[in-house]
């Protein structure tokens, strides 16, 4: 293995350390409270994993996760760092919602399939304008599609308690319900709806894009070496937003999903975070589309647990935000280590402990 090839081991064990140490630092936190940090740990495991509701409750919030992260990963190929997604997921639902009021809409899997495609085009073009801002006019893409998150926050709070409000709705604002037709259902004898598999299927073929298309090997060299994708020609502009394009597409994807498959309209439950998380899952993974499957299931089975720590702890449902915001942190720190040259370190740890003694017998 040369020196710039990534080392598989050193990249499967680093963000697995950092999620142990992630854990390890939240049960100490949480022991200030007087819990138990073990007791914490067991629950943890036994909401996301630890029988066939827990499995279902961890499947159903990772499929949300796979495709939002994609909406990171995709770009991140390309050499962009985009952190909205959660803009293009509520967009998503939010055409979602507004396509399945056309009329001579079709309820049926062909309406179904057109309002999911709805969503996609809207996210798509949302996260494109943060690729064609940092393309043509030069703005950081990580502030701007930050930025247009919350724009499209706002817009959504707009729409849905304005133009586009159900008149029956009263304190909790939201569009009109999709017709049952519409509805995305659950796989047979789960309950988990149809979304994970098409979570699922959105990864494997964006990492079989990535690795056997003449495109995907393209933006892959567009992000991995700009001057080389220059030198041969490649058209670096057109393939940023392709990859723009395609994860936003898969952020809006999720949003018409949560729309069809669980709230059947659109309101304020669909900012849920997401788009957020889906940026900590795609880092983990290190925008590899196949590894964003087992890390999505990890952070689903987290966010199930929350309202298990609630109900037998009384820690707040949202302590898991705490738990999702230390791994955050410790796996962008694992990235910096990722590179380093440990035998050089240790060597000249070693170095200077030996000459240490030397130095200061010389002394007057």
């Amino acid at each position: 293995m040369t020196g710039n090839e990534p080392d598989p081991m050193r990249s499967f064990f680093l963000p697995i350390g950092a999620i142990a140490v992630a854990l390890l630092l939240f049960g100490l936190i949480v022991s200030f409270a007087g819990v138990n940090p073990v007791e914490v740990w067991v629950l943890l495991f036994m909401g996301a994993f630890g029988d066939a509701f827990s499995w279902q409750n961890t499947l159903q919030r990772s499929a949300p996760l796979m495709l939002t992260a994609l909406c990171v990963a995709l770009p991140a190929r390309a050499g962009l760092i985009v952190i909205g997604g959660e803009g293009a997921l509520v967009l998503g639902g939010l055409a979602c919602a507004a396509a399945a009021q056309l009329p001579l809409l079709p309820t049926s899997l062909i309406g179904t399939v057109v309002v999911c495609a709805a969503g996609a085009a809207a996210g798509a073009l949302w996260i494109s304008l943060a690729g064609a801002l940092r393309q043509y006019q030069g703005v950081n893409e990580t502030i701007s599609s930050l930025l247009l998150a919350y724009v499209a926050i706002g817009l959504f709070n707009h729409l849905v308690e304005g133009p586009l409000r159900d008149p029956s709705s009263l304190n909790k604002p939201s569009t009109l319900p999709l017709d049952d037709g519409l509805l995305i259902s659950t796989l047979g004898g789960f309950d988990v709806h149809w979304g994970f598999v098409i979570g699922v299927i959105a990864c494997l073929a964006a990492g079989l894009w990535l690795r056997l298309t003449p495109s995907g090997f393209a933006v892959r060299v567009v992000g991995g070496n700009p001057r080389a994708a220059q030198l041969v020609g490649l058209p670096a502009t057109r393939l940023v937003l392709l990859a723009c394009a395609l994860g936003g597409a898969a952020a809006g994807l999720a949003g018409a999903i949560e729309v069809a498959a669980v709230h059947t309209n659109a309101n304020a439950a669909l900012i849920a975070g997401y788009g957020y998380t889906g940026i900590l899952v795609a880092f983990m993974a290190r925008h590899n589309p196949l590894a964003v499957i087992p890390v999505a299931i990890l952070f689903g089975g987290f966010d199930a647990a929350g309202s298990l720590l609630q109900r037998r702890l009384g820690l707040p449902d949202a302590s898991v935000l705490l738990l999702q915001g230390i791994a955050f942190v410790l796996i962008l720190a694992s990235e910096a280590l990722r590179d380093t040259d440990w035998k050089a370190v240790f060597s000249q740890l070693t170095r200077l402990r030996h000459t240490a003694p030397r130095t200061q017998g010389d002394r007057p």
